[in-house]
């Protein structure tokens, strides 16, 4: 059975018509006669999209009880049953309720388009796994519901349904979307215009990469390997060299002629590592690339060319920028240069060879640098050469035979065998040494055309031939591996350099991870962060990925390098050799360092965004505070006088009404007060003046401004009480403060208790509330009442400027008892006591 075919409408946020978009289609379909069934929608109450569901036959939704709630879901088994040609099923990234038969809505779809049934559905941008921290950074919210990024690029057709933030914010308003009570919080929050913009950015980008492979799918379906110029891309060709600057402004000269151009930059290093490339010199070049808006890219290769023309091919490529050779004319007589090979190799890919400075060149031929190592390729490289160069020698050699003695035959052949040992090591040095002695002996030692050999000497020059042979293969054999081992040192060294640089400059996750891509000649690379809530399955997020398909789960990977326990790093493509994963390994524990530096600024951005709400509101109510000030003194006044026309007179009801009106807005008028005071405690913006301070003075005034009322606290102060360092303005506000509450939470006939007394240098004065003695069969208060308490208003206020003092305030409550007590910093002990009452 042909397996269906599946089309997506995307949209960048909720309300660009999705939805609307898929009925619409399936409404075109069903009047060309296909059998269209509408398998879930969701209308969100938006009539339009009701009314373009009319006249399309819907399968009842299926019934679903969790804890206690019921709810509708697409009946699956129904809609197979039913076997429609097409199906429409809304929101593709949708959670089903527990006990359905899938998790997910996309996993009911690939069973109808296994079932061969064609589905139109729909998806937000935001549900996207790849995408889903990036939006959370954008808008603040983490989607819970998301979407493995495969299943949307196996879609075999994706439309993009947008809107502009102007024209979607206007839906917002006139109720298109959302209901009344939900539109001004989302206008101010989650529909901002920058985060629909960002949205829909993604969105076109997202698009436009699916595109893109498409395109390049299509292109390797086809066999074609000359490229489109769907776009104009302009490659230029790094060496290393002073000249790079030069052709990075030559460049972006062609870049700018034509809009919509891209500019790429690509430095190949061999596959040993780097030699005589200075890696300031290429930061400097790659700084100047990313100011003109241009991508830096990096990649290994045998061959500098191939490497070249690979990468052009991969990323279809129309024009390289190269710069002349440097080399000198013997040179580029005895070998083509890097740029007649590339003119060769490029086929339709136009090639622009830039002069510069250094193109003069050297009449100096240098022989290939034994710095590379002695890997497989130069190993059978030397054995090959070996193979031919003696022979050609012994050619040679016969030709000149009455010139030259036996012993200058065999320095010649000594000449031969230390190329090969440059090239391949000992191993082919020695094999070259024992068969240009053999050589040697059939040839030139009598008797000719015969292994025999007759004369001494000659038997001790062979022998002597064959050591000199081995030293020479030996020493160079180790020098190679110690200079490749030197090599591959200080390659490695500077690509950690470059990530920690990178890192330095604040570059994003994705190019940190395309630069390591790039440097190990990965396929693709993913940063996979592990859910910790996800349980008994782990669910891993990308936190950011760079090539093509790159791995979304940990067992998709060639490749793992763990960071800690829930994040690692996957990476996909041609086997690494152990020093490579162990550098993988280093670049992994760098990218966990940006990934977490990234958090932090992202939670200290997020505390940013509060400490300015914070501001805000306290603004807000310092406002608020001086607005209602005055009406809140009019309103006390009015009822003061209102209460003093009944003096005397027979209505105690009307009268202990006016009492109590009067009491809650004096109440009133206090908090209001005291959020004045502790805004400004808060702000910084309370005088404080600490001095010696009578306690004595300072209870009377707080009594005083307790205001009338029939008051009685029981107060008990020590005889010779010292004087408190303190601010007196404060510390009457505070004791204000705590006398108040105390008597709104006392009993009638027992008073509050204000007691003092002096513990080494501090003096601690304690309130007690008036509550009767806890009988037998009592109960205790409830901790969440004396917690609630201890965060009052009044109590606050009263900790804020005990603190302010350089005091501390505690509270404790045992039994049916709640105290305060109040510390602070005194002048001298005091002893003896006395007890009083003021009212």
């Amino acid at each position: 059975m042909a397996r269906g075919r599946l089309r997506i409408y995307l949209g960048a946020a909720p309300g660009v018509g999705k939805t609307y978009a898929m009925l619409g289609e399936g409404q075109r379909l069903r009047s060309l006669g296909a059998d269209v069934v509408v398998g879930f929608v969701e209308p969100h109450g938006r009539r339009p999209t009701a009314a373009m569901a009319e006249g399309l036959e819907t399968i009842p939704r299926r019934t679903l009880s969790h804890r206690g709630a019921a709810f509708t879901e697409m009946d699956l088994d129904a809609l197979l049953a039913r076997r429609p040609q097409v199906a429409l099923v809304d929101e593709l990234a949708h959670s089903k309720v527990p006990g359905a038969r899938n998790a997910k809505r996309w996993q009911d779809v690939e069973e109808l388009l296994d079932a061969g049934i064609d589905v139109v559905t729909t998806l937000n941008v935001q549900h996207l796994e790849s995408l889903n921290d990036v939006v959370r950074q954008i808008t603040g919210v983490r989607q819970r519901e998301t979407l493995p990024d495969e299943v949307a690029r196996r879609a075999d057709q994706i439309e993009l349904v947008d809107l502009p933030p102007e024209v979607l914010r206007r839906r917002m308003v006139h109720g298109d979307i959302y209901p009344p009570d939900r539109i001004e919080s989302a206008l101010t929050h989650y529909f901002r215009v920058g985060n629909l913009t960002a949205l829909r950015e993604l969105a076109l980008l997202w698009l436009a990469d699916r595109v893109e492979e498409g395109l390049q799918r299509y292109r390797a379906e086809h066999g074609i390997s000359a490229p489109w110029e769907t776009r104009e891309r302009i490659l230029v060709a790094l060496s290393g060299g002073p000249e790079g600057e030069t052709l990075i402004r030559r460049a972006a000269r062609i870049s700018a002629r034509t809009p919509g151009t891209e500019l790429l930059a690509l430095h190949v290093v061999p596959e040993d590592g780097p030699t005589g490339v200075d890696p300031a010199v290429l930061d400097t070049q790659r700084t100047l690339l990313e100011s003109l808006g241009g991508s830096y890219h990096q990649t290994t290769g045998e061959d500098v060319v191939d490497a070249l023309l690979q990468f052009a091919e991969a990323e279809n490529v129309t024009q390289i920028v190269m710069g002349a050779s440097r080399h000198g004319r013997l040179a580029s007589f005895l070998r083509a240069g890097a740029g007649e090979r590339t003119i060769k190799g490029s086929g339709p890919v136009d090639v622009h060879i830039v002069t510069h400075e250094e193109a003069a060149g050297s009449a100096v031929l240098r022989l290939p640098h034994p710095s590379r190592g002695t890997g497989p390729r130069r190993y059978w490289a030397a054995l090959v050469g070996a193979m031919v160069l003696l022979p050609v020698l012994t050619i040679l050699l016969t030709a000149l035979r009455g010139n030259l003695g036996f012993s200058s035959d065999l320095v010649i052949y000594l000449l031969a065998v230390v190329v090969v040992a440059l090239v391949g090591g000992l191993y082919p040095a020695l094999f070259a040494a024992v068969a240009a002695a053999l050589l040697a002996d059939y040839y030139f030692a009598a008797p000719v055309h015969s292994l025999v050999m007759e004369r001494p000497d000659e038997i001790t020059a062979l022998v002597v031939f064959v050591a000199a042979a081995a030293l020479v293969g030996r020493a160079a054999g180790v020098a190679a591996q110690r200079t490749h081992q030197a090599v591959r040192a200080t390659s490695e060294a500077r690509v950690l350099s470059r990530l920690a640089a990178a890192m330095m400059r604040g570059q994003d996750l994705p190019g940190l991870i395309e630069q390591i891509r790039e440097y190990f000649g990965l396929a693709a690379i993913s940063l996979l962060e592990r859910d910790s809530e996800a349980s008994p399955v782990p669910r891993w997020y990308v936190v950011a990925s760079a090539g093509e398909r790159p791995p979304e789960r940990p067992y998709e990977a060639d490749v793992e390098c763990p960071v800690d326990d829930d994040l690692t790093l996957a990476a996909r493509g041609s086997g690494l050799r152990t020093e490579d994963r162990r550098v993988l390994a280093a670049c992994a524990a760098e990218l966990g360092l940006a990934h977490a530096r990234g958090r932090i600024a992202g939670r200290s951005g997020g505390t940013d965004t509060l400490a300015d709400a914070e501001r805000t509101r306290a603004s807000l109510l310092l406002a608020a505070g001086r607005d209602l000030r005055a009406p809140l003194h009019t309103a006390e006044d009015a009822l003061v006088r209102l209460r003093r026309r009944h003096v005397g007179e027979p209505v105690p009801e009307e009268a202990q009404l006016l009492d109590a009106a009067r009491a809650a807005v004096h109440r009133a008028a206090q908090l209001v007060t005291d959020l004045d005071d502790l805004s400004r405690l808060h702000a910084g913006a309370l005088d404080l003046y600490l001095r010696p301070v009578d306690l004595n003075e300072v209870l009377g005034a707080a009594l005083d401004d307790l205001g009338p009322g029939g008051h009685s606290i029981d107060v008990h102060l020590p005889e010779q009480l010292p004087d408190v360092i303190a601010d007196a303005a404060l510390l009457t506000r505070a004791l204000t403060a705590l006398g108040a509450d105390a008597l709104r939470h006392s009993l009638p006939g027992r008073p509050p208790v204000f007691t003092a007394e002096v513990r080494g240098d501090r003096l601690e004065i304690r309130v007690e509330d008036g509550m009767p003695d806890p009988g037998p069969g009592s109960t205790t208060i409830a901790f969440g009442a004396s917690s609630t308490r201890a965060d009052g208003l009044g109590l606050r206020l009263s900790r804020d400027l005990a603190e302010a003092m350089d005091g501390n305030l505690e509270t404790t409550a045992e039994g049916h008892a709640f105290s305060v007590t109040l510390s602070l910093p005194s002048c001298a002990p005091g002893d003896s006591a006395r007890s009083g009452r003021a009212e």
